[in-house]
């Protein structure tokens, strides 16, 4: 019985140390009426970001940046920040309210 708890932890190691960290994603919708999907790097990453994806293959890519609550990521023009199942989507000034669907 031993032999085969230790076997049973070994094989779940094992295992354990073959998955990858997956990415998180997330479809919003807007206030303006934009839509697009979010693709969160894995929790693990070394450095965070989000990419996110509007239609007809337009795409930004985020780094994270410092929050004192929920998620943010920004780049000089774009800042995406998400607490919970709400967002706000803040483009050249422009800020949207967003919700995870």
């Amino acid at each position: 019985m031993v032999i085969a708890k230790r076997l049973g932890l070994a094989g779940a190691l094992a295992i354990g140390a073959c998955s990858p960290a997956l990415a998180t994603e997330a479809r919003y919708a807007c206030s303006g009426g934009d839509t697009f999907t979010a693709d969160f790097s894995p929790p693990d990453a070394a450095k965070g970001k989000a990419t996110l994806s509007f239609g007809m293959g337009r795409e930004l890519i985020l780094p994270q940046v410092m929050s004192a609550d929920g998620g943010r990521y920004a780049d000089g023009d774009t800042e995406f920040w998400i607490k919970g199942r709400s967002a706000t989507l803040t483009r050249k000034g422009v800020k949207e309210t967003c919700s995870a669907q």
